[in-house]
Formats: structure tokens, sequence, C-alpha cells
């Protein structure tokens, strides 16, 4: 399995400079951190952390499963350890909802999301949220790759591994929601004035060791874990190998003294090593997948780079007898038969990667020296000309990456991670209409593509004056109703509301924000306060009032464990 780790979210390593404001600078010594770990071992009834009301041995419902995992992914977001970027999340959900349909359980939700740090590490916890280290897509040297880490975390999933461990921390009287609560509270009682990087390094060692007490996976799990993964890997299209050459990347890394791109042994194979007869089952795997397909796989090993690899036909099986065909799947999702594997990618994981590089570096000067250090510039691919591009629109350098896109564009005519970068560079270098002209273009074409309206509002909330407000408005609104739990478009969406002149809205998008940035208290305080304004009309005070009713409950059970929000606490 791929676990989470305190290390798989260090919070000291690579971390960006630039910090929420609401982030309070707070420290958990030596004392507090025990105090914190402690409270994952001991009974429910003498720790203060939220009481879930599960008897021993009962299963979580579904509903108790997503509510663990969007409390968990509100507290990474509010220490800023997700990656939040439109096409980033574009390129992961479209990775991964195809692999979940194509899994044994295609009706089960999952939501995917990216973390910043560089560690190279993924998992899957209650709810089918399943995260991914930056670090391992960079890692990783092609989409297949990626697929077949997804694809193990999703049959962790499917099969109900996360699901049997949360059922045995109950039967141990552990808390299931949110240990990393318990580091949270800790670091609240500190007086300390030093830095919080002590207090996030606590939280992400306590939810480390919540997640392997929580999801103790056993050989057995790992191993169907690994079948089904590849089952779902070849019915998608990707290459069943695939799983089986990112087991062999990891295993040549930690041979190499640990070393990775950051001098660090990959932390995926600290919790979870890979043997010489792991790698063989995973290959024996895909070969009898191949069989049955009636395809194999030739192979050149090149020292320098990758396995260059040809499909060529073979005589097909009659009968499949390891699962390539999912009878559960409505016959649109089922894979081709005689389509070549390799084939169901996204087309989009080189310029993903590159994205990712500029976005997990420290700060884009370093993702600039990145680039710099690869070699021959005249060498770089596509990829990598946009990637160095964008660490130079992040450094406030719009001209030189307005350049590189142009000239990119040229050669790839309609992509629209490009045009959305060079959109963004021209209105960065005062062309406002020529950029405005580029996002209306790629509007016409999709109007409710996501990162497209999220990028031109960003873009007209630069421009800071009503007439941009109103228009980003109008942008956002379509998106409105599938938006709810969007942080991004939520906070968008608020600055839009505030430029137009609509406090309503954008008192009510700022509460929204702040719930799903994990902080529930001051969410409620924003929401009583705009309650009592004299201009609400009928269905504005009637959205208020909901949302006040349904956070309301989490604030006061929060307030009863003694969890407070400290910059409330400090007015």
């Amino acid at each position: 399995m791929l676990r989470a780790t305190a290390a798989a979210c260090d919070p000291v390593r690579h971390r960006p400079v630039h910090r929420e404001p609401h982030l309070r600078r707070i420290v958990l010594p030596v004392a507090a951190l025990t105090i914190a770990v402690a409270s994952l071992c001991a009974p429910a009834q003498e720790s203060r952390l939220p009481d879930i009301g599960s008897s021993a041995g009962e299963l979580l419902s579904p509903r108790q499963q997503e509510e663990y995992g969007a409390m968990m992914l509100a507290q990474l977001r509010h220490y800023d350890y997700l990656l939040e970027d439109p096409l980033i999340d574009s390129w992961l959900d479209t990775l991964g909802t195809r692999l979940a349909a194509n899994s044994d359980q295609p009706k089960q939700p999952f939501t995917f999301f990216m973390l910043r740090e560089r560690q190279i590490n993924a998992f899957a916890t209650l709810g089918g949220y399943i995260g991914v280290n930056s670090g391992l897509i960079l890692a990783a040297d092609k989409e297949d790759e990626v697929a077949g880490v997804l694809s193990h975390e999703i049959a962790h999933v499917t099969q109900q591994h996360v699901l049997r461990g949360a059922e045995r921390a109950q039967r141990d009287q552990l808390p299931i929601l949110l240990a990393m609560l318990g580091a949270i509270v800790a670091a609240q009682a500190s007086n300390s004035n030093s830095s919080d990087d002590a207090a996030q390094a606590a939280m992400a060692g306590a939810m480390g060791l919540m997640q392997q007490r929580q999801i103790n996976y056993t050989r057995a799990n790992e191993s169907e874990a690994d079948r089904l993964g590849i089952q779902t890997l070849a019915r998608s299209d990707y290459e069943p190998e695939a799983m089986a050459d990112f087991f062999t990347i990891m295993q040549a890394r930690s041979r190499s003294n640990g070393a990775n791109y950051w001098g660090e042994s990959p932390d995926w194979l600290m919790t979870h090593p890979v043997t010489i007869t792991r790698i063989t089952e995973a290959k024996d795997r895909a070969a009898r997948i191949r069989r049955e397909r009636g395809t194999s796989q030739v192979c050149v090993r090149d020292p320098d780079g990758p396995a260059q690899c040809e499909e060529e036909s073979a005589p097909r099986a009659q009968f499949p007898s390891d699962g390539a065909v999912n009878p559960l799947l409505p016959a649109s999702l089922q894979a081709n038969l005689g389509t070549a594997f390799g084939a169901g990618g996204t087309g989009r994981f080189d310029y993903a990667r590159e994205r990712l590089r500029v976005l997990s570096a420290n700060t884009p000067s370093d993702a600039i020296r990145e680039y710099e250090q690869m070699g021959d510039a005249s060498k770089r691919t596509d990829a990598q000309r946009y990637g160095l591009a964008y660490a130079q629109l992040r450094a406030n350098q719009p001209a030189a990456a307005a350049t590189t896109l142009d000239t990119l564009l040229q050669k790839n005519p309609g992509d629209v991670w490009i045009t959305l970068a060079l959109a963004e560079a021209e209105s960065k270098s005062g062309k406002a209409a020529s950029a405005d002209a580029r996002f209306e273009s790629l509007l016409r074409q999709t109007p409710r593509n996501r990162a497209v309206v999220l990028s031109y509002a960003d873009v007209l909330a630069e421009r800071g004056n009503a007439a941009a407000g109103r228009r980003a408005q109008e942008l956002l609104r379509p998106l409105l109703g599938s938006s709810a739990n969007d942080a991004q478009f939520q906070r968008v969406f608020a600055r839009a509301c505030d430029m137009a002149g609509d406090p309503v809205r954008a008192g009510e998008a700022y509460a929204e924000a702040a719930y799903l940035n994990g902080r529930p208290e001051q969410a409620l305080v924003q929401l009583n306060t705009l309650k009592r304004r004299s201009d609400l009309d009928y269905y504005a005070r009637a959205r208020i009032e909901a949302r006040i009713a349904a956070i309301t409950p989490t604030v006061l059970e929060l307030k009863r464990q003694g969890i407070r929000d400290e910059d409330l606490r400090r007015r």
C-alpha cells in the first residue's frame, strides 16, 4: 500500500514561501507532541477529539466515511498541504475517474487530490479520498505508472481494506475523525512565539500515525490490490506492466544509496518495501492479461532513459481467466479488446508533470534553476519549455514567458494549457485586449470548462474594477450549482462579488471558503454577521439560515471537545 506518513506531508521540506494569512505562527514543543501522539492511543472517552459515536465493531456508514474524508481534506487545505490548480485538478480527476469507472466497483465515489510535497508517496482513506504527492508524478516516466499507483489505491477502497482498518481502530477505541486535531489542540495551548513549523510537523505526524494504525494492510490486502489494480489498468487501456515498472523505478532509487531528485529515500519505500517477488508477480499478471488480449510486448532498454516498448500480435486466448473484462461494467465502459494497451492516456501527462514541477517548487526562481540544471536547452521537450515559461510567468517575467508560449502555440495550435498560460502572460504584460480575446475564444469552445473559467476570473480579479468583477461573476455563476465544495471556486467567486459590489453574495462565498479551509467556526461567525444585514432578500436569508443550521452542529461539537479557532480567541 501507499501510506500517508509523517514524511509524506512533511511541512518543512519544499514548503511554499507565500502562506495564507490565516495560518498562524504557533509552536508545538516535544512535550506537546507527546500529548498529541498519546491522544491517538488513548480510549475515546479520554480523548479530546470529536467522538463519532460508533459502537465497537460497527462499520462506518457511507455518510460517515465521506465526512471523515471531507474533514481531512479541509485540514490539509487549512495547513496549505494541498496543491490546487484547475488544470492539474482536471488532469488528475480525468485520470482517476477513468480508472475508477473501470474498477470492480464503478459506482463507488472517489475524490482525487494532489499534495505539493515532493516526497514520493500516495494514500487512500475513508470515503474514497485518494491523495497523491507531487513527487510521485515527478518520479514517473509516463502516465501509465501514475495510473498503476492510483489503480492500486482504488482497489484498497473498493475491496474495503480502508474500512476494515477503520473498524479495527474502532474496536481499539481509537477516534476515527481527524487524529490530526490532537496536534492542533496541543498547538493552540502553546504559548511560544516560535514558527508554526513544529505544529504542522506534529499534525502531520499525528495524521501519519493514525493512517498507519487505521489502514493496517496485510500482505493479502497488498496482493489483492496489486492484482485488481493491474486488471483496472488493462480495462482502462493503460499498459498492465506499468505497476511493475514503477516498482522497479522505486527499487532502483532505493539501491542507489536511497537518493532521488532531492537526495532522500522515497517515503513510498519506507512504508512499503518493494521485493523481487512482488515485481515478478506484477509482471506475470501483466503478461497473462496480454496473452488474453492477444498481444505481447517487445521492449528495448535504453541505458540513458526508459525502455522503448512496442506491441506485436500474439494468439488470442479463448477464455480470459484473470478478469480482463469486468462483467459489472456497462458496454460503453468496457475496454476495446482489439485496442493496443497504452491508448488510454489523457495525453496531458508531460505537461502536467512540468506544471507540477513549477507549482511544487519552493519559489518560481527555484523552478527556473531546476530547468537550467537540466542541461542543453536545445534538447528540452515542448512540455519542458512550457514548464520553464510557466515558471517565468510566476516569477513575474511575463514577456519572456509570452515569447516561448507563443512559439509553442504556433506548433501546437488550440492547446488549452498553452493558450491559458499565454493569455495570463499577455494580461500581466498589459495586453488586456489580446488576453481577453484568447479567453473568450476558449469560452466559446468550452463555456463551462472549470480551468478556463477560473483562470479568466482570476485574471479579471487582478484588474480590481467593478466591470471586471461583474464579468467574472457572469462567468462563474453557471458553475455555482456544482461548486458547493470547491474551495478554489468559492474564493474566486467571493472576490468577484466584492469587486462587483455584491457584498451579500461575497459574504456567503467567503464563509464557504472558510468552512472548506477547515475553519467552521469562522464560517459560522461570518454567516451570523451576514444574517443581521437589513438588505437581505427572502432567498438570500433562506440560503444563509440553511448554512448556519448545517454548520452549527460541527462547531458545537468542536467546542465541546475544547477545540476553538485560535484567531477568533484573540479577538
